[in-house]
This record gives C-alpha cells, sequence and structure tokens, in this order.
C-alpha cells in the first residue's frame, strides 16, 4: 500500500466494486478477518460491505490512518495489495 493517505485513497477510489478481505489485528495474536466489497470511499473513511454468510454486521468503516499505521491490512483478490 502507499505511504500516505492522499494515495491510499486514490488507490481505492480505483477499487471500488471489487472484492477484499480486511484482516484486522484485535489483540496480541489473534487476528479478525472478514471478506467483502470495497462500496465507497469518503475523505476520512471507506465502506466495506460484509459477506453475510460471515458476519453479523452489513458494512464495516475504516479510516484510511488504519491502512497507513497497519492496524488493517487489504487484500484483494486481484493479487494486488
Amino acid at each position: 500500500m502507499p505511504k500516505n493517505l492522499a494515495a491510499i485513497k486514490k488507490e481505492l477510489d480505483a477499487r471500488i466494486g471489487k472484492p477484499l478481505t480486511v484482516t484486522s489485528q484485535i489483540g496480541r495474536k489473534k487476528v479478525l478477518r472478514r471478506r467483502g466489497i470495497l462500496r465507497k470511499t469518503f475523505p476520512a473513511v471507506f465502506i466495506v460491505e460484509l459477506d453475510q454468510d460471515e458476519s453479523a454486521v452489513e458494512n464495516a468503516s475504516f479510516s484510511y490512518t488504519d491502512v497507513l499505521t497497519q492496524n488493517i491490512e487489504l487484500s484483494f483478490e486481484d493479487g494486488h495489495d
């Protein structure tokens, strides 16, 4: 992923509608992986529509700062991270 917030947003803008996996660090050795589709980007956050088979929540929002600080990791199914 790019090294600044504007570049991260620009890259995600180009991938709206693409399937992805969001990996979140939720504890010392705990990782949460959720699959979904990138739906919208806003100036400070982006929205992922989560797979209903895996999650009770329909949508989740994440900030570009989470990506920059590596609190979450995005893996797109086209092989480009």
